[in-house]
């Protein structure tokens, strides 16, 4: 099962790539919204907890300060997958990516590109295909369709061209 949780209810529609990734390779999933800075005690026993609750791996996003990946890769030794979120009160984004980016050696967040939860589904994916065989066919299907995507966009391109 993947956690996902965010900072906020706002970040929900950026996250909602990595729930739909989760649904489309039937692989079982919670939500929930854990504040770093606003409910500490609910994100500490969410990070203790999480392995006992069936949790394999961790997705957070989190926008601005985005303390939230890296405190819950603090206080678990499950893999945490970081998306920095672009929200209101941001940077450009730069201060989410920078927060998540810049862990202190010792306490890994694996991080991908701003707003990018798609790409946090899918790394959790290839995490848990590591020990199940089928999920990991579906994603060599997955592959297999991206090449043939992109052959019938090259394709497409070509004939525009001419």
């Amino acid at each position: 099962m993947v956690g996902i949780i965010m900072g906020s209810s706002s970040d929900l529609p950026v996250m909602q790539d990595a729930i739909q990734v989760c649904k489309d390779f039937g692989i079982a999933y919670e939500v929930d919204i854990v504040s770093a800075h606003r409910t500490p005690v609910k994100m500490l026993d969410y990070a203790q907890n999480a392995q006992k609750r069936g949790i394999q791996v961790i997705i957070a996003g989190a926008g601005g300060a985005a303390h939230l990946p890296g405190m819950i890769a603090s206080a678990t030794i499950l893999p945490v997958i970081g998306v920095p979120v672009k929200s209101s009160n941001s940077i450009d984004g730069w201060d989410s990516i920078l927060s998540i980016l810049q862990m202190p050696n010792g306490v890994p967040v694996a991080t991908v590109a701003l707003n990018a939860s798609k790409n946090a589904g899918l790394l959790a994916m290839q995490m848990l295909a590591i020990s199940n065989e089928d999920l990991s066919a579906k994603l060599a299907a997955y592959k297999i369709e991206l090449v043939e995507k992109v052959g019938e966009m090259s394709q497409q391109t070509k004939s525009a061209s001419k």
